[in-house]
């Protein structure tokens, strides 16, 4: 027995093989896998990075914040992805004419053109996930899902007036 893996039947074990929490953790490591081993060394291009560009490519002209609500992603992260992919001229940032306080992003011509190229490989990525899940277990899973977004919103929420 290798010293990272619990006894069989132990707590540890189970909490580990029985988690729900944990699966979702692993089905995203395992889903993430190509793109950091591949994809995001040929292109200088960290995973934060490419889901603020899914976002950006998705919505146009958003602002940091609403990446964070479409990604899950903390602020910090957000931040950094968005200079980095600046400092690379994959994307632009200009003031928001409605309220000078925020600034608008979008992908640049060179962004878009990265983010059109790997769309390709993402969609293949997809298509390798669900491959075997059929179109009402997706259905389903997508309803859990949005669900538990909510859930985890709401309880974000509620701790964030808890502690202000």
């Amino acid at each position: 027995m290798s010293r990272t893996s619990a006894p069989t039947g132990s707590a540890a074990g189970n909490l580990l093989d029985d988690s729900l929490f944990f699966k979702l953790v692993r089905v995203v490591n395992l889903t993430a896998r190509p793109f950091n081993e591949g994809i995001g060394r040929r292109h200088d291009l960290s995973l934060s990075d490419w889901r603020v560009m899914m976002v950006l490519g998705s919505h146009p002209g958003t602002t940091a914040s609403d990446v964070c609500q479409h990604t899950g992603m903390d602020k910090m992260s957000v931040s950094r992805a968005i200079a980095a992919l600046a400092r690379r001229r994959r994307v632009t940032r200009k003031s928001d004419p409605t309220d000078g306080r925020r600034t608008l992003v979008w992908l640049s011509s060179a962004g878009q053109r990265l983010f059109d190229e790997l769309s390709v490989s993402a969609r293949e990525r997809e298509r390798q996930v669900f491959r075997g899940v059929g179109a009402q277990e997706q259905a389903r899973l997508s309803e859990t899902l949005d669900r538990l977004i909510d859930a985890l919103q709401t309880a974000d929420a509620q701790a964030a007036r808890g502690s202000g």
